[in-house]
């Protein structure tokens, strides 16, 4: 069974070294203080590369920042802005959707509580996660394809989906960690411990790793 000084050591390595690396396009955007745009950068990034979810996310704030202003384009304008984000048709659709419900039911807010996120049409408990921690510095564990595959392979925890792991995870974490834990194993597997042949040869947590799954790793 994992200890959690282990956990704790994993962590506070993980936190420094994933510093030599850019940070996730999410992460950026939290710094301006602007929770639409955290919300909507999160539905732009699933199923879609850093680089392209960051132009897309310039391209449509830089001709529309509020739901307001988003509702006067139409879904075709919207579509034009955000490719060629993954899944961009449906993403305009949601975008204007949701945008439209912020506007009527929150004053054109985003709401801050996980029940009235999951209430937003598309919008899942990692990304209503991601807009907690990241918009509102709320203690949640947003858990993506990183966040799950990671503490598998280290052997911490054996689940399969990715509400299971957050489930597992809120028990063995302790929640002084749960803020920044999505970025740095996002930045770790993003850089380090990718899917296929990680590179466990630079990994600074190697000796903590029980690298389940690992088949091949350079």
């Amino acid at each position: 069974m994992v200890q959690l000084k282990d956990i704790e050591k994993v962590i506070k390595i993980l936190d420094k070294e994933t510093k030599k690396f850019k940070n996730p396009i999410v992460s950026e955007v939290s710094f301006e203080n602007n929770p639409y745009k955290v919300l909507i950068s999160c539905l732009l990034s699933l199923r879609t590369k850093d680089a392209i979810t960051a132009q897309a996310i310039n391209n449509l704030f830089k001709k529309a920042k509020t739901p307001k202003e988003i509702l006067k384009l139409t879904t075709r304008q919207i579509e034009n802005l955000i490719y060629p984000v993954g899944f961009y048709k449906t993403k305009s659709k949601r975008i204007k959707e949701i945008s439209k419900v912020l506007i009527e039911n929150y004053n054109s807010k985003v709401p801050s509580d996980i029940k009235e996120l999951l209430k937003l049409r598309g919008v899942g408990r990692k990304t209503a996660n991601i807009v907690l921690v990241y918009a509102f510095n709320k203690k949640a564990i947003p858990i993506d394809v990183h966040c799950n595959r990671i503490p598998n392979r280290l052997g911490w925890i054996k689940t399969k989906t990715p509400e299971q792991t957050e489930l597992e995870l809120r028990k063995i974490l302790p929640k002084k960690y749960w803020i920044d834990f999505n970025n740095t194993f996002v930045i770790f597997g993003q850089n380090i411990c990718v899917p296929v042949s990680p590179f466990c040869s630079k990994c600074r947590i190697n000796k903590y790793c029980s690298k389940i799954g690992v088949k091949r790793y350079r």
